[in-house]
């Protein structure tokens, strides 16, 4: 789904800023497997604004600069509901952690096992976040949507506590190979 879709569907949901839309990707539901900057945003306001798809209104308020406030017009509802009714159904996973541990026999032992621990912490973190005293969700999907961004930390969490071991272990051989040799010769 692209940047354009997500403020459209974050406008169907009521009037906002670019700030408000960022912070309802940033901190919202959408954090767990999305993510926009201003850099992207902004453009893609102002390209949905050029075809008609949200309008664009600026509030003046005493002593604060103004804002743009942006509303989804018909036309963007209907372009929304065609996005959504056709989305690729297939997950792309872009991680920076897994794309290290398919080099991770590059690693030390010592900067493997601290990744892995690091990795371990983010999804404890994020856990404990969604345990935490946080807004309840709103939405059934918003619901749904948080259930299943626990699943996937909690099932991410078991499996590095399950098979941490395996590569920490391939770690370990390759680093003392060099000096089984040297004993072997």
């Amino acid at each position: 789904m692209d940047i354009k879709t997500i403020c459209l569907a974050i406008l169907a949901q009521g009037d906002a800023t670019g700030y408000e839309i960022q912070k309802a990707i940033k901190d919202g539901p959408l954090a767990h497997f999305f993510d926009a900057s201003f850099g992207s945003i902004y453009p893609a306001l102002a390209r949905l604004s050029e075809g008609e798809l949200i309008a664009c209104r600026v509030v003046s308020a005493a002593g604060k600069p103004e804002r743009k406030v942006y509303t989804i017009l018909p036309k963007g509802r209907l372009q929304l509901s065609n996005a959504l009714a056709n989305v690729s159904m297939t997950d792309r996973i872009r991680s920076p952690f897994l794309a290290v541990m398919l080099f991770s026999s590059l690693l030390s032992p010592r900067e493997l096992y601290r990744l892995i621990e690091s990795r371990i912490e983010v999804h404890k973190s994020v856990l404990a976040h969604l345990d935490g005293p946080a807004e309840e969700p709103q939405s059934t999907g918003e619901k749904f949507v948080q259930g299943y961004a626990r699943a996937i930390h909690e099932a991410a969490l078991d499996y590095l506590e399950q098979h941490r071991t395996e590569l920490e272990g391939e770690a370990l051989l390759t680093s003392l190979s060099p000096e089984l040799e040297e004993s072997r010769g």
